[in-house]
C-alpha cells in the first residue's frame, strides 16, 4: 500500500515533454525566457535562405511556427502558463499533449544534419498513400506516407501534435510496405 502511494506521488514529479501555443512570432523570446527561469525549453530552428531586393542571407527560422517545447513535471505548469507569450498547452483529447520522447530526440537529431530539410503541414486533410519505411539517414526504420503528387518526401506524424512532418529523401531511401 505504502509502495502504491509513493509511485503516486513520483507520477507528478516526471519530466515530460510539451508543446506550448505562442503568440504568433514569439517562439525565441518565449523560448528565451523560459530558459532564463529554469524551465527545459526547446524551440526548433532551422536554416532558410531569405531573399531582399539587395541581397541574400540565412536566417533562423522556427521549424513550428508558433509552438515551443518544454520539458516539465506538473509543478511547472503554471509558471509555464505564466510566461508573457504563451497562450496554452497544445490539447490532444482535452489533455495537454505528451510529446514522446523519442520523437524529440528524432527532429533534434535530423536538425543537425547539414542538409536537414524539413517543412511542416497540418494533418487534417492528407489521404492516405503507399506506406513506405526509410532505409537509410536519421529516419532509417521509421515508417511514413507518401505525398501523392511527388515521391520524394514522406510524412512523419508527430501524434501528439497533431501535426506531420514533410521530410525529403531520394527514392532509393525507400522501400514500399505492402
Amino acid at each position: 500500500m505504502a509502495e502504491l502511494c509513493l509511485d503516486k506521488m513520483n507520477i507528478g514529479n516526471t519530466k515530460k515533454w510539451f508543446a506550448l501555443y505562442t503568440k504568433p512570432r514569439w517562439e525565441k523570446k518565449v523560448d528565451t525566457v523560459l530558459l532564463r527561469k529554469g524551465i527545459e525549453s526547446w524551440c526548433p530552428l532551422q536554416k532558410i535562405e531569405k531573399q531582399w531586393s539587395d541581397r541574400k542571407k540565412i536566417i533562423e527560422e522556427p521549424l513550428f511556427k508558433s509552438y515551443v517545447f518544454v520539458r516539465i513535471d506538473e509543478t511547472e505548469r503554471l509558471t509555464v502558463l505564466m510566461t508573457d507569450g504563451v497562450l496554452n498547452f497544445v490539447h490532444y483529447l482535452k489533455q495537454p499533449a505528451i510529446i514522446k520522447d523519442a520523437e524529440v530526440d528524432m527532429i533534434k537529431r535530423f536538425l543537425s544534419e547539414k542538409e536537414a530539410k524539413i517543412s511542416t503541414c497540418s494533418i487534417e486533410g492528407f489521404a492516405e498513400n503507399t506506406k513506405v519505411r526509410i532505409r537509410q539517414g536519421v529516419f532509417m526504420d521509421n515508417e511514413g506516407l507518401v505525398i501523392r503528387g511527388g515521391k520524394k518526401k514522406v510524412y512523419v506524424k508527430l501524434e501528439g501534435l497533431g501535426q506531420v512532418m514533410v521530410v525529403e529523401f531520394p527514392v532509393q531511401y525507400l522501400n514500399p510496405i505492402f
